[in-house]
Protein backbone atom coordinates (compact mmCIF):
# COMPACT_ATOMS: atom_id res chain seq x y z
CA UNK A 1 0.00 0.00 0.00
CA UNK A 2 1.26 3.48 -0.80
CA UNK A 3 0.97 6.51 1.46
CA UNK A 4 0.43 10.18 0.73
CA UNK A 5 1.48 12.96 3.00
CA UNK A 6 -1.45 14.89 4.41
CA UNK A 7 -1.14 16.94 7.53
CA UNK A 8 2.44 16.78 8.84
CA UNK A 9 2.90 13.63 10.89
CA UNK A 10 -0.22 12.01 9.44
CA UNK A 11 -0.10 9.48 6.59
CA UNK A 12 -3.13 8.79 4.45
CA UNK A 13 -3.45 5.35 2.88
CA UNK A 14 -4.03 5.36 -0.87
CA UNK A 15 -5.74 2.42 -2.50
CA UNK A 16 -3.91 1.01 -5.54
CA UNK A 17 -6.78 2.06 -7.83
CA UNK A 18 -6.19 5.68 -6.76
CA UNK A 19 -2.56 5.61 -7.86
CA UNK A 20 -1.91 6.85 -11.36
CA UNK A 21 -1.28 3.92 -13.73
CA UNK A 22 2.07 5.43 -14.69
CA UNK A 23 3.16 5.05 -11.04
CA UNK A 24 2.22 1.38 -10.98
CA UNK A 25 4.94 -1.12 -11.73
CA UNK A 26 4.60 -3.46 -14.74
CA UNK A 27 4.17 -6.42 -12.36
CA UNK A 28 0.91 -4.83 -11.25
CA UNK A 29 -0.68 -5.58 -14.64
CA UNK A 30 -1.89 -8.89 -13.23
CA UNK A 31 -3.40 -7.08 -10.24
CA UNK A 32 -5.14 -4.62 -12.55
CA UNK A 33 -6.53 -7.43 -14.70
CA UNK A 34 -7.78 -9.11 -11.51
CA UNK A 35 -9.58 -5.92 -10.42
CA UNK A 36 -11.17 -5.62 -13.85
CA UNK A 37 -12.32 -9.24 -13.69
CA UNK A 38 -13.89 -8.63 -10.28
CA UNK A 39 -15.74 -5.55 -11.54
CA UNK A 40 -16.97 -7.36 -14.66
CA UNK A 41 -18.08 -10.41 -12.65
CA UNK A 42 -19.91 -8.16 -10.18
CA UNK A 43 -21.64 -6.27 -12.98
CA UNK A 44 -22.65 -9.45 -14.81
CA UNK A 45 -24.09 -10.95 -11.63
CA UNK A 46 -25.84 -7.73 -10.61
CA UNK A 47 -27.42 -7.19 -14.03
CA UNK A 48 -28.97 -10.63 -13.73
CA UNK A 49 -30.14 -10.36 -10.12
CA UNK A 50 -30.29 -6.79 -8.75
CA UNK A 51 -33.20 -4.68 -10.00
CA UNK A 52 -31.64 -1.54 -8.44
CA UNK A 53 -28.18 -2.04 -9.96
CA UNK A 54 -26.55 1.23 -11.06
CA UNK A 55 -25.38 0.34 -14.54
CA UNK A 56 -24.22 3.91 -15.23
CA UNK A 57 -21.78 3.85 -12.30
CA UNK A 58 -20.58 0.39 -13.27
CA UNK A 59 -20.00 1.53 -16.84
CA UNK A 60 -17.96 4.49 -15.58
CA UNK A 61 -15.87 2.11 -13.45
CA UNK A 62 -15.24 -0.15 -16.46
CA UNK A 63 -14.24 2.85 -18.57
CA UNK A 64 -11.71 3.90 -15.92
CA UNK A 65 -10.31 0.37 -15.79
CA UNK A 66 -10.03 0.31 -19.60
CA UNK A 67 -8.04 3.54 -19.43
CA UNK A 68 -5.77 2.11 -16.73
CA UNK A 69 -5.30 -1.13 -18.68
CA UNK A 70 -4.42 0.76 -21.85
CA UNK A 71 -1.87 2.85 -19.95
CA UNK A 72 -0.40 -0.23 -18.27
CA UNK A 73 -0.07 -2.08 -21.57
CA UNK A 74 1.62 0.92 -23.19
CA UNK A 75 3.89 1.17 -20.16
CA UNK A 76 4.81 -2.50 -20.53
CA UNK A 77 6.20 -1.58 -23.94
CA UNK A 78 5.39 -3.07 -27.28
CA UNK A 79 2.27 -3.86 -29.24
CA UNK A 80 1.65 -7.36 -27.89
CA UNK A 81 0.76 -7.86 -24.23
CA UNK A 82 3.48 -9.33 -22.03
CA UNK A 83 3.67 -13.13 -22.33
CA UNK A 84 3.11 -13.68 -18.62
CA UNK A 85 -0.28 -11.91 -18.83
CA UNK A 86 -1.70 -13.36 -22.04
CA UNK A 87 -3.58 -16.07 -20.16
CA UNK A 88 -5.03 -13.44 -17.81
CA UNK A 89 -6.13 -11.33 -20.76
CA UNK A 90 -7.76 -14.32 -22.48
CA UNK A 91 -9.69 -15.11 -19.30
CA UNK A 92 -10.74 -11.44 -19.10
CA UNK A 93 -11.87 -11.56 -22.73
CA UNK A 94 -14.14 -14.51 -21.94
CA UNK A 95 -15.63 -12.72 -18.94
CA UNK A 96 -16.23 -9.63 -21.06
CA UNK A 97 -18.06 -11.75 -23.65
CA UNK A 98 -20.31 -13.14 -20.89
CA UNK A 99 -20.83 -9.60 -19.59
CA UNK A 100 -21.75 -8.38 -23.07
CA UNK A 101 -24.35 -11.15 -23.40
CA UNK A 102 -25.88 -10.17 -20.03
CA UNK A 103 -26.01 -6.49 -21.05
CA UNK A 104 -27.61 -7.36 -24.40
CA UNK A 105 -30.24 -9.52 -22.65
CA UNK A 106 -30.92 -6.67 -20.20
CA UNK A 107 -31.30 -4.13 -23.01
CA UNK A 108 -33.58 -6.46 -24.96
CA UNK A 109 -35.77 -6.90 -21.87
CA UNK A 110 -35.91 -3.13 -21.34
CA UNK A 111 -36.87 -2.67 -24.99
CA UNK A 112 -39.65 -5.28 -24.73
CA UNK A 113 -41.07 -3.64 -21.60
CA UNK A 114 -40.93 -0.20 -23.23
CA UNK A 115 -42.78 -1.56 -26.27
CA UNK A 116 -45.44 -3.17 -24.08
CA UNK A 117 -45.90 0.08 -22.15
CA UNK A 118 -46.09 2.12 -25.36
CA UNK A 119 -48.73 -0.22 -26.77
CA UNK A 120 -50.73 -0.13 -23.53
CA UNK A 121 -50.65 3.70 -23.45
CA UNK A 122 -51.71 3.94 -27.10
CA UNK A 123 -54.51 1.45 -26.50
CA UNK A 124 -55.72 3.35 -23.43
CA UNK A 125 -55.67 6.70 -25.25
CA UNK A 126 -57.68 5.58 -28.24
CA UNK A 127 -61.36 4.89 -28.14
CA UNK A 128 -61.58 3.93 -31.80
CA UNK A 129 -63.44 7.07 -32.88
CA UNK A 130 -60.84 8.23 -35.34
CA UNK A 131 -59.07 4.98 -36.19
CA UNK A 132 -58.79 3.87 -39.80
CA UNK A 133 -60.48 0.61 -38.82
CA UNK A 134 -63.68 2.45 -37.96
CA UNK A 135 -63.94 3.75 -41.53
CA UNK A 136 -63.07 0.49 -43.24
CA UNK A 137 -59.59 1.59 -44.44
CA UNK A 138 -57.47 -0.72 -42.30
CA UNK A 139 -56.36 -3.90 -44.04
Amino acid sequence: MMYQQGIPGQDLAVRPSQVEPAQQQPGNLGVLIGRIEEAVDEETSSIRTDINFDIKASNARKSRFLYELTRALKGAGGIAPPVEHREDLERLRGKLATNEAAIRAHLNAVNEIATLMQNAIQHAETDGTYSAGEFGYAR
